[in-house]
Order: C-alpha cells, then structure tokens, then sequence
C-alpha cells in the first residue's frame, strides 16, 4: 500500500531519474549522437557531403534518419501506451511494466556497442527499442506522482527527481569521457555503461515503490481491459476545460522543447562545431553546462510557480525558449556563442520539463487510474515530439539547412505560449457532473490549483 507523503517512497521515486537519466543524456544528447555522425559520415559518407548512408536500398541524410527513427519510436509510444497504461491500472501491476520496459530500454541501449553503419537497418534497431524503453517507461513512472505525493509538493518533487538526474547522468558523462579521451576504452562501452547503471540504480526505486492497490487479474479479455479504463480517463478529459487545454498547450510547447533538446547536439556537430571549431570535447563542455545549469533552473521555476503560479512561470519558459531559437539561428556560428545559448537552454530546459511534469499532475483528479491520465499526458507529448522531428527533418531535408529548421520550432512555442492563456484558472464552472459518480475518480477538489 501506497503512504502519500511519505518520504522514504518519495526519495526512492525521485531517484528513478538517476538511474534513467543517463539515456537522454549519453545516448540521445552526448556520445552517441557523436558516435553515430563521426561513424556515418567517415565509414560510409555517401552523397556529396558524405553525410548520407543507404537504408532499406535508399540514400538517406544521416540525421534526417536519425530523426525519422526517433520520431518513429515514439509513434510505437503512442500506440502501446495507452493500451498497457489501462492494464496496469486495471491490474495494479504499474511497477512491473515500469521494470520491465527499464530492462528493455537499457538493454537495448547497451546493445548500442554492436553498431554498424554498414548495417544501419539492424543498427537503428538497437536506438529504436531503446527510446522506446525509455519513454514508456516514464509513462509508469510519471503515474507515480500523484499517488507518493501531496499536491503542495508535486512541483518540488518533480524538480527534486530532475536534478538529480542531471547530477547522476553528468557523473556517468564525464567518467565516460575520461575513459574515452585517455583511450582507456572505445566510445562504444559507453553504452554498455548506460545499460549497466540504469538497471542498476534502479533496483533502489523498485526496493521501496510498492505496487498499486488493485488486484484484479489480467485475463483474455487484456485489451479491452485497458481500453475500459481509457474510455473512462478519455470522457472526464473531454468534458473539462482547464485540463484538456492544458494538454493542447503541452502538445504545442512540446514539439519545440523535445526537438530542440534531441537534435541540439546534431545542430552543434553540423553548424557549429565544424572547420576550424571542430571539437568534440567542447562540444560535451557545452553539454555538461546544459546539465548543470538545468538543477539550479528545476529549483527556480518550482520557486517562480509558488510566486505566481504554474501557467504564468511556463509561459515565461516558453518566451525564454523563443528567444534560444531565433538568437541559434542568427548568430551562434561559434563554439562562445553557443556556450551562451547552451547556458540559457539548460536554464530553462530543467524548469519546463519539471513544471510540465508537476502541472498535469495537479490538474488530475484523485485517483486510482494515474497510469491511465498519464497516458494521456505521454501520448500528447509524443504525437508532439513525432510531428516536431519530423517537420524538422523534412524541413533540413528540403532546405538542405538545419538553421531553418531550428527557426521554424519558434512556431510551436509561440502557439504552446498563446494556448496557456486560454486555460481557466479554476475548473468549477466547468466540471461534468457525471464523472463525479464514477468510482475511478475520487474526491476531486476543483479549487487546489491557481493559473
């Protein structure tokens, strides 16, 4: 049984984002993006740049397949995840399937060592169940939230979780960069790394989050199973309006936010760090400075949100974000420059993602079924992420310039930020009657969050 507020179970689900953290950052940031530029370019280096590689009997540019393999892991995300999200509520088994897609992630990433660009069909594999481990991932361990926490502490735990998983992942980075910079090991153990200490510090999570309450058993009837219990999520979402539009604005904000933080390294090796500037070593400082900027940035936007509330502290993220697009476009052609702009996105990376995460779960009712609302929030963040690396790898594809396509991600945040605007800073005027009878939702107070 779940002890809201108590501190042993909340520690040990913030320290989940110590484990899991070292993916985003060393594989989707940091070395593997490297890794897969330098080995695509200079083993196979096909098309009049020697940036494009064959895939399925087709020349491809190497980072429009890169984007086109994540974007489709995520679109794998969106279809899962509400079916198995369902189950997990029906069941109680949000713990086991949080385990299981940890193991698949990890393993996955650790078979990253295997990676051959003569073989890019079978290598991109290895990417592609390892994003999808990941981020299905978080979807049950998201759904932990509202369930180990009292509302007044959604945004601090949020935040809290965060920063350590930009400490913990910056830790395995640098060690990994030592190992890889005095030749001790290849960059491909890196990965092998990445796989060993998620699973590892895992355990710790997994030692003291219990299970859900539920107990009903999963039978033939599986699928129908989830879909039951997102018809019910799906009908209370559509009948509110602070909530379903929050999600509308979270959907726009993320197609730039997440594009941003997995092609910024792409974008660096490609525009920046090139000729004269070409270093891989400062373009990992420039990383790590995102990483540690980022816990400071979590901490004071969780601070900014008591002040003047979670929408007022997001959308000034989202201006912050506007500003990091455009100055990239026009004048970061230099490894300073893109120092500053580094500094200011992991600034405002920390703060968006932690208050994002915090936000929705605040906005959610009390209830037993948080796999299944967070579903909803994963999926909208995904089809998010999907669109937006897709419009930005069609848009270098055919522009034949990554600068355009970092220009036009302003779009998302300018309509993420108009969208904020429009949701109520109270629901009462607009809550179903219907749903309040419903046992999947129990003692929802409409008046706990301010806009």
């Amino acid at each position: 049984m779940i002890k809201k507020g108590d501190k042993k179970i909340m520690n040990g689900w913030a320290f989940y984002d110590w484990a899991n953290s070292v993916y985003p950052l060393v594989i989707s940031t940091a070395i593997f993006p490297i890794f897969y530029e330098t080995v695509t370019s200079k083993q196979v280096g096909l098309g009049v740049n020697g940036d494009e590689v064959m895939f399925w009997g087709s020349q491809i540019k190497n980072t429009v397949l890169y984007s086109y393999i994540v974007a489709a892991s995520f679109l794998m995300v969106c279809i899962l995840s509400p079916i198995l999200s369902g189950v997990a509520d029906y069941s109680g088994s949000k713990k086991r399937f949080l385990q299981f897609f940890c193991y698949l992630g990890a393993l996955a990433t650790a078979s990253l060592f295997f990676f051959d660009p003569t073989k890019m069909e079978w290598s991109m594999l290895s990417l592609f169940f390892a994003s999808l481990g990941f981020w299905n991932s978080l979807v049950f361990y998201n759904a932990y939230l509202p369930e180990v926490a009292e509302k007044e502490d959604h945004d601090r735990l949020s935040a809290k979780g965060f920063s350590l998983g930009y400490a913990g992942a910056s830790i395995l980075l640098i060690v990994c960069l030592i190992l890889i910079q005095t030749e001790t090991m290849p960059a491909e153990y890196a990965f092998v790394l990445t796989g060993i200490w998620w699973i590892g510090f895992s355990q710790f999570t997994y030692k003291v989050l219990p299970n859900s309450q539920s107990k009903n058993k999963i039978t033939g009837k599986i699928l129908g199973d989830g879909f039951r219990e997102l018809k019910k999520v799906g009908r209370f979402i559509k009948t509110t309006k602070r909530l379903k539009r929050y999600l509308y604005s979270f959907f726009l904000f993320s197609m730039g936010v997440q594009t941003v933080m997995l092609i910024a390294v792409l974008f660096a090796k490609k525009e920046v760090f090139v000729g004269d500037n070409a270093n891989d070593a400062g373009l990992i400082i420039a990383v790590l400075l995102i990483q540690f900027i980022a816990i400071p940035g979590a901490y004071t936007f969780s601070w900014a949100s008591k002040k003047i509330g979670n929408i007022k502290t997001l959308g000034i993220a989202l201006f912050i974000w506007s500003l990091c697009c455009a100055y990239a476009y026009f004048f970061v052609y230099d490894p300073i420059n893109f120092y500053l702009l580094a500094g200011f996105v992991g600034f405002v990376m920390g703060g968006t993602q932690s208050l994002s995460r915090s936000t929705y779960s605040k906005y959610i009712p009390e209830t037993k079924d948080t796999a299944s609302f967070f579903s909803f929030y994963d999926i909208t963040e995904k089809i998010g992420i999907v669109i937006g690396m897709v419009i930005f790898g069609y848009v270098e594809a055919t522009s034949g310039n990554m600068r355009t396509s970092v220009l036009a991600l302003i779009v998302f945040f300018v309509l993420g930020f108009l969208a904020l605007f429009l949701i109520p800073a109270k629901e009462n005027e607009s809550m179903p009657k219907e749903p309040e009878a419903d046992p999947l939702f129990e003692g929802h107070d409409e008046n706990t969050i301010d806009g």
